[in-house]
């Protein structure tokens, strides 16, 4: 009988789990190597399905196996997965896997201080800045890859209306829109609608070949459409709710790290916010992220931001899960 152990966090309400058995080795020099490598590979994409297909997991589920970093120059490397495949970025997974890097004893964190944890991810290197107080850990700061906006007033056509969405990349690509634009909120009640609709704007970005990165094919296509309420700004703070839709309609239950890092290069583009001013970025559920641009850049050409995100994640659970060889369901299913 097959046994996987994990860890299982939350960052702001998004599942985030952990596996700590042993993995097969994926080919590849690189992370992103790595992650090309892992769908094709049965031994490894199968404990995927396991632990993100139900009855285990579910249609919104989110976690990553920890592989070896590109060099020395990081902790660790790390391949995020959810029930669609592999992603490029995950910045609540990023903050998630800080803490539980502390918590595990893999890294040995300053007890009244700031640690610094490297990671490499799919799209590069980002670091995590783990605060703790009397030796508790009490946030992690994401600071993401460099962000910038990829294409503006991308006119899409959905079952609700005709809108314009922005494209943004903060790890992987996002499509930026008002949700006022289709006549909706982003609260529980129009979850529906906006699974719709997000889909539609993927599938439409994707199918005009539009969601392109400037240098790296891997890093290319439409990862998700955010769906953000204005809530107005106060002292430089601008404060809005969001929700993301991403891979194949599923919903962010966090405001989205890697997604808040694309918004932030929007907003630096658009002037609307400056270097260091914040954004409360809060989510579907009313959990928040903190984000601001620390340092302007320019990538391939274009002008990006280095965004920070800080937040906080909290283990709900240890497992271990198994795979009876006489179950007929074998790795799980996906209902929705």
């Amino acid at each position: 009988m097959e046994v996987v152990t994990c860890v299982d966090y939350h960052t702001a309400g998004e599942p985030f789990r952990i596996v700590t058995s042993p993995i097969p080795e994926l080919a590849g020099t690189t992370v992103a190597e790595r992650r090309m490598d892992a769908p094709t590979r049965e031994d490894v994409d199968s404990i995927r399905r396991l632990l993100c297909h139900e009855p285990r997991g579910h249609a919104d589920m989110y976690g990553c196996f920890p592989v070896p970093s590109d060099d020395a120059g990081a902790h660790l490397g790390v391949l995020f997965w959810h029930k669609d495949g592999y992603s490029t970025a995950c910045g609540h997974g990023t903050i998630a896997l800080a803490v539980w890097a502390v918590h595990s004893g893999l890294i040995e964190a300053d007890p009244d201080g700031t640690t610094e944890i490297r990671v490499d991810v799919p799209s590069g290197r980002v670091t995590a800045l783990v605060r703790s107080v009397e030796g508790v850990v009490r946030s992690v700061t994401f600071r993401n890859v460099p962000s910038f906006v990829v294409a503006t007033e991308v006119p899409v056509a959905t079952s609700r209306g005709d809108a314009h969405v922005t494209l943004a990349y903060g790890g992987a690509i996002y499509a930026t829109v008002a949700a006022s634009a289709f006549g909706l909120a982003v609260t529980g009640a129009d979850r529906t609608d906006l699974i719709r609709i997000g889909r539609e704007i993927k599938a439409q970005v994707d199918g005009a070949g539009l969601a392109a990165h400037p240098d790296d094919p891997r890093l290319s296509g439409l990862y998700g459409t955010i769906f953000y309420d204005d809530l107005g700004m106060a002292n430089h703070v601008l404060h809005q709710r969001n929700v993301t839709v991403f891979a194949d309609g599923e919903v962010d239950r966090s405001p989205c790290g890697s997604g808040t890092a694309a918004r932030i290069a929007q907003l630096v583009d658009e002037r609307v916010l400056d270097i260091g001013d914040e954004l409360q970025h809060e989510s579907i559920i009313g959990s928040t992220f903190r984000a601001r641009a620390i340092d302007r850049a320019v990538v391939h050409g274009r002008p990006a931001v280095v965004p920070e995100v800080e937040g906080m994640a909290y283990r709900t659970g240890e497992h271990r899960f198994v795979l009876d060889p006489d179950d007929p369901l074998g790795t799980g299913f996906v209902l929705r």
